[in-house]
């Protein structure tokens, strides 16, 4: 233990010693390029520095108004969301006013004990609108506090709202309390990650199932001089280094705006699960998707009727005949015989033609006992694609029909 501290010493020393060649110092500007002014982060934030038991930190909190739009949403409907509203996402019911949304952003995209999240920022719906409150490391030092005041914020709220939170910020935040020795706050709450539930409405319409990517598409709000994600980490490293805080404020910008974005889909994608007979889906790929999913849940008869709506609707080629394929699959286990879809599938080419075709010939063979039609499709099939499969239904259907030959000739 005193190794470790002679070695911490000596550490704070060199960066004593490097903090004052620079503030005697500071580096040079380039030539030709503005440079932000030499100011701490609370010169250019309204906001105010916290002092809790475990230290001081940072912490900003901004309110869009509930008048605002983001893109198409509109900020002031989100308090008028049902209590009930993550009900089929398997979320108890709780008032808007409980749930709290959360992103963090990190010293790297990787994770990883040595990964902190240095600035945490939690969104709340309010009837003034929606607030995001950032808390903010200015330092390493300054972590524990953030953490300590992040528990005591999150004590009023039931429900934890993330995009890929599961995976990412949670487990990330979690290890970060460990390290500090302390609890996480997470074991209460109930956990939305929202992101998987946006993959099942949207990747079959869009290539991208991004956050930012879906701000755009389908809230239809574009950012201006946004950071990009990746350069985040590099941003937050110059400010440790320099404490030219201006760089630092697109980061605050950056993480309260996927905070908004991730309250307003959250007026879209629940809804699309509660009540997917009602929900306003106007693309045939959404329907398609949440379709999978009622599937998935054993709501057959849903899902069949939204199979057969997003058909009605519109699909590309590729999704069209997979959603017959899907429509067929749903019918058959329901104890009906698609032969109407079967038979579209069959008529033309589609990765699911030899398929179909198939499915005929069992049906002729097992249900209509019609051998002779059963081989006529096999052999079809057996054109487009040569199986084992389908060879031995040929070799067996050959063998039904050879006792019907040799009666036919006595």
């Amino acid at each position: 233990m005193e190794g470790l501290q002679e070695q911490l010493a000596t550490l704070r020393a060199r960066i004593a010693k490097i903090d004052h060649k620079y503030a005697v110092n500071p580096p040079a500007a380039e030539p030709g390029l503005p440079q932000p002014a030499f100011h701490y982060v609370e010169e250019w934030l309204s906001g105010e520095e916290v002092e809790t038991g475990y230290g001081r930190h940072f912490e900003t909190e901004k309110l869009y108004e509930h008048h605002r739009r983001h893109g198409s949403a509109d900020i002031g409907a989100l308090a008028d969301l049902p209590a009930d509203l993550f009900e089929a996402l398997e979320i108890a019911d709780a008032p808007p006013d409980q749930w709290a949304f959360l992103d963090t952003e990190t010293t790297g995209l990787s994770g990883g004990t040595g990964t902190c999240a240095f600035l945490v920022g939690v969104g709340r719906i309010t009837r003034e609108g929606f607030r995001v409150r950032q808390f903010f490391m200015r330092d390493y030092a300054e972590e524990a506090s953030l953490l300590d005041a992040l528990t005591r914020h999150l004590a009023q709220f039931r429900v934890l709202i993330t995009y890929n939170g599961r995976a990412f910020d949670q487990p990330l935040l979690e290890t970060r309390y460990r390290m500090n020795r302390a609890r996480p706050p997470f074991a209460r709450m109930e956990h939305l990650d929202l992101l998987f539930g946006a993959r099942r409405l949207w990747k079959l319409r869009f290539d991208s199932c991004r956050l930012v990517d879906l701000e755009n598409q389908v809230l239809g709000f574009e950012r201006h001089g946004d950071l990009p994600g990746a350069l985040i980490p590099y941003v937050y490293f110059e400010y440790l280094r320099t404490r030219h805080a201006a760089r630092l404020l697109p980061v605050f910008q950056h993480n309260a705006t996927d905070i908004l974005t991730l309250a307003c889909l959250c007026g879209i994608v629940p809804y699309a699960f509660k009540d997917p007979s009602k929900a306003p889906l106007k693309h045939g790929a959404e329907m398609a998707g949440i379709a999978r999913w009622l599937r998935q849940a054993g709501e057959l008869d849903q899902a069949l009727e939204l199979f057969r709506r997003a058909v009605d609707a519109g699909l590309s080629d590729d999704l069209l005949f997979r959603t017959l394929w899907d429509i067929g699959m749903v019918e058959r286990k329901l104890g009906r015989a698609p032969l109407a879809t079967w038979t579209d599938l069959a008529g033309c080419r589609n990765p699911f033609r030899v398929k179909a075709l198939e499915e005929l010939a069992k049906h002729f063979e097992h249900r209509e006992k019609d051998y002779a039609r059963a081989m006529e499709i096999t052999r079809e099939a057996l054109q487009h694609e040569d199986t084992l499969v389908l060879r031995k239904r040929e070799e067996r259907l050959s063998r039904r029909l050879t006792p019907m030959h040799a009666d036919r000739k006595k």
